[in-house]
Protein backbone atom coordinates (compact mmCIF):
# COMPACT_ATOMS: atom_id res chain seq x y z
CA UNK A 1 0.00 0.00 0.00
CA UNK A 2 2.82 2.47 1.43
CA UNK A 3 5.15 1.64 -2.43
CA UNK A 4 2.14 2.18 -4.16
CA UNK A 5 0.72 5.33 -2.64
CA UNK A 6 4.44 6.50 -3.02
CA UNK A 7 4.53 5.74 -6.43
CA UNK A 8 1.45 7.51 -6.67
CA UNK A 9 2.58 10.27 -5.64
CA UNK A 10 5.93 10.56 -7.73
CA UNK A 11 3.81 10.06 -10.86
CA UNK A 12 1.07 12.75 -10.16
CA UNK A 13 2.66 15.41 -8.12
CA UNK A 14 0.27 18.73 -9.15
CA UNK A 15 -2.46 16.52 -7.37
CA UNK A 16 -1.07 15.63 -4.68
CA UNK A 17 0.32 18.90 -3.86
CA UNK A 18 -3.48 19.99 -4.12
CA UNK A 19 -4.84 17.58 -2.41
CA UNK A 20 -2.39 18.01 0.72
CA UNK A 21 -3.04 21.76 0.40
CA UNK A 22 -6.92 21.15 0.10
CA UNK A 23 -6.40 18.84 3.38
CA UNK A 24 -4.52 21.12 5.02
CA UNK A 25 -7.35 23.71 5.00
CA UNK A 26 -9.81 21.23 5.53
CA UNK A 27 -8.20 20.30 8.88
CA UNK A 28 -7.92 24.21 9.87
CA UNK A 29 -11.05 25.26 7.94
CA UNK A 30 -12.77 24.97 11.77
CA UNK A 31 -12.43 27.32 14.47
CA UNK A 32 -10.65 26.06 18.04
CA UNK A 33 -13.56 28.04 19.98
CA UNK A 34 -17.29 27.87 17.95
CA UNK A 35 -19.07 30.11 20.23
CA UNK A 36 -17.36 33.37 22.41
CA UNK A 37 -20.89 34.65 23.69
CA UNK A 38 -21.10 35.95 27.38
CA UNK A 39 -23.06 34.08 29.79
CA UNK A 40 -25.32 35.73 32.58
CA UNK A 41 -24.26 35.66 36.27
CA UNK A 42 -25.89 32.76 37.80
CA UNK A 43 -25.84 32.63 41.64
CA UNK A 44 -27.11 28.87 43.06
CA UNK A 45 -27.54 26.91 46.74
CA UNK A 46 -25.06 24.43 47.45
CA UNK A 47 -28.04 22.18 46.75
CA UNK A 48 -28.04 23.61 42.75
CA UNK A 49 -31.41 26.23 43.49
CA UNK A 50 -31.48 28.83 41.31
CA UNK A 51 -31.11 31.88 43.95
CA UNK A 52 -30.59 34.72 41.21
CA UNK A 53 -28.92 35.60 37.62
CA UNK A 54 -28.33 38.40 35.60
CA UNK A 55 -28.85 38.64 31.66
CA UNK A 56 -25.87 38.08 29.82
CA UNK A 57 -24.14 41.52 28.45
CA UNK A 58 -25.85 40.61 24.81
CA UNK A 59 -29.21 41.27 26.05
CA UNK A 60 -29.56 37.26 26.20
CA UNK A 61 -30.47 34.69 29.06
CA UNK A 62 -27.65 32.25 28.75
CA UNK A 63 -26.42 30.10 31.30
CA UNK A 64 -23.17 28.39 31.57
CA UNK A 65 -23.35 24.97 29.53
CA UNK A 66 -23.55 21.99 32.03
CA UNK A 67 -20.75 18.91 31.21
CA UNK A 68 -23.68 16.50 30.15
CA UNK A 69 -27.31 16.34 28.64
CA UNK A 70 -29.98 14.80 30.23
CA UNK A 71 -31.13 11.73 28.82
CA UNK A 72 -34.79 12.66 28.02
CA UNK A 73 -33.92 15.74 26.16
CA UNK A 74 -31.17 13.86 24.16
CA UNK A 75 -33.85 11.70 23.12
CA UNK A 76 -36.63 14.04 22.62
CA UNK A 77 -33.81 16.94 20.35
CA UNK A 78 -32.79 13.63 18.11
CA UNK A 79 -35.98 11.95 17.40
CA UNK A 80 -37.94 15.28 16.75
CA UNK A 81 -34.63 17.04 14.78
CA UNK A 82 -32.56 14.51 13.54
CA UNK A 83 -33.12 10.63 13.59
CA UNK A 84 -30.08 9.58 12.31
CA UNK A 85 -27.51 11.64 14.55
CA UNK A 86 -25.81 8.57 15.64
CA UNK A 87 -24.88 7.45 12.09
CA UNK A 88 -24.19 9.81 9.39
CA UNK A 89 -20.80 11.93 9.22
CA UNK A 90 -22.59 15.49 9.93
CA UNK A 91 -24.57 15.75 7.00
CA UNK A 92 -27.10 13.45 5.97
CA UNK A 93 -27.75 13.43 2.30
CA UNK A 94 -31.02 11.70 1.83
CA UNK A 95 -32.65 14.02 4.16
CA UNK A 96 -31.12 17.02 1.74
CA UNK A 97 -32.42 15.14 -1.45
CA UNK A 98 -35.94 15.12 0.25
CA UNK A 99 -35.86 18.46 1.27
CA UNK A 100 -35.25 19.99 -1.77
CA UNK A 101 -37.77 18.09 -3.44
CA UNK A 102 -39.93 18.93 -1.17
CA UNK A 103 -39.16 22.30 -1.10
CA UNK A 104 -39.00 22.77 -4.92
CA UNK A 105 -42.38 20.74 -5.33
CA UNK A 106 -44.00 23.30 -2.78
CA UNK A 107 -42.46 26.42 -4.08
CA UNK A 108 -41.03 27.71 -0.74
CA UNK A 109 -39.00 26.16 2.02
CA UNK A 110 -41.03 24.16 4.18
CA UNK A 111 -38.61 21.51 4.91
CA UNK A 112 -34.93 21.77 6.24
CA UNK A 113 -32.44 19.17 5.77
CA UNK A 114 -30.51 20.40 8.53
CA UNK A 115 -28.41 17.52 10.97
CA UNK A 116 -27.62 18.20 14.29
CA UNK A 117 -24.12 19.00 13.53
CA UNK A 118 -25.04 21.52 11.30
CA UNK A 119 -27.42 23.73 13.16
CA UNK A 120 -24.01 23.63 15.68
CA UNK A 121 -22.11 25.14 12.72
CA UNK A 122 -24.87 27.24 11.52
CA UNK A 123 -25.75 28.71 15.05
CA UNK A 124 -22.01 29.36 15.88
CA UNK A 125 -21.31 31.18 12.50
CA UNK A 126 -24.40 33.38 13.59
CA UNK A 127 -27.30 32.44 11.14
CA UNK A 128 -25.51 33.57 8.15
CA UNK A 129 -27.62 34.13 5.20
CA UNK A 130 -29.55 30.98 3.56
CA UNK A 131 -27.57 30.36 0.15
CA UNK A 132 -26.41 26.88 -1.53
CA UNK A 133 -22.84 28.57 -0.44
CA UNK A 134 -23.20 28.35 2.72
CA UNK A 135 -24.99 25.49 2.97
CA UNK A 136 -21.87 23.84 1.80
CA UNK A 137 -19.68 25.32 3.76
CA UNK A 138 -21.95 24.30 6.63
CA UNK A 139 -21.40 20.70 5.28
CA UNK A 140 -17.69 20.92 5.06
CA UNK A 141 -17.21 22.47 8.64
CA UNK A 142 -20.18 19.95 10.00
CA UNK A 143 -17.68 16.82 9.05
CA UNK A 144 -14.85 19.00 10.02
CA UNK A 145 -16.30 19.30 13.90
CA UNK A 146 -17.49 15.13 13.62
CA UNK A 147 -13.19 14.46 13.60
CA UNK A 148 -13.08 17.06 16.13
CA UNK A 149 -15.83 15.74 18.66
CA UNK A 150 -18.00 13.31 19.78
CA UNK A 151 -21.39 13.26 19.55
CA UNK A 152 -22.03 13.31 22.64
CA UNK A 153 -19.80 16.69 22.84
CA UNK A 154 -22.26 17.94 19.47
CA UNK A 155 -25.42 17.38 21.41
CA UNK A 156 -23.92 19.75 24.26
CA UNK A 157 -22.61 22.34 21.76
CA UNK A 158 -26.07 21.69 20.61
CA UNK A 159 -28.09 22.29 23.66
CA UNK A 160 -25.88 25.13 25.37
CA UNK A 161 -26.22 27.28 22.32
CA UNK A 162 -29.88 26.66 20.60
CA UNK A 163 -32.56 29.55 20.75
CA UNK A 164 -35.95 28.89 22.84
CA UNK A 165 -38.00 31.47 22.19
CA UNK A 166 -37.42 35.22 22.39
CA UNK A 167 -33.90 35.76 24.36
CA UNK A 168 -34.19 32.25 26.31
CA UNK A 169 -30.57 30.33 25.01
CA UNK A 170 -29.61 27.23 25.79
CA UNK A 171 -31.01 24.26 27.77
CA UNK A 172 -30.01 25.46 30.97
CA UNK A 173 -31.68 28.82 30.57
CA UNK A 174 -34.78 27.34 29.18
CA UNK A 175 -35.65 24.59 31.58
CA UNK A 176 -35.61 27.34 34.41
CA UNK A 177 -37.14 29.93 32.55
CA UNK A 178 -40.24 27.55 31.24
CA UNK A 179 -40.60 25.25 33.90
CA UNK A 180 -38.39 26.89 36.81
CA UNK A 181 -35.94 23.46 37.37
CA UNK A 182 -32.75 22.07 36.08
CA UNK A 183 -32.47 20.32 32.99
CA UNK A 184 -32.24 17.29 34.40
CA UNK A 185 -35.53 17.97 36.46
CA UNK A 186 -37.62 17.96 33.14
CA UNK A 187 -40.18 15.12 33.12
CA UNK A 188 -40.40 13.93 29.23
CA UNK A 189 -43.64 16.33 28.76
CA UNK A 190 -41.41 19.42 29.50
CA UNK A 191 -38.21 18.13 27.43
CA UNK A 192 -40.66 17.17 24.67
CA UNK A 193 -41.74 20.74 24.79
CA UNK A 194 -38.21 22.30 24.76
Amino acid sequence: FLQRTSNWIKQNKKKSIVAFVLLVVYYFSLPRTLFEEPYSTVIESSDGELLAAQIAPDGQWRFPAKDSVPDKFKQCIVYFEDEHFRYHPGFNPVAMVKAIRQNQKAGKVVRGGSTLTQQVIRLSRKNKKRTYFEKFIEIVLATRLEFRHSKEKILELYAAHAPFGGNVVGLEMASWRYFGVQAHQLSWAESATL
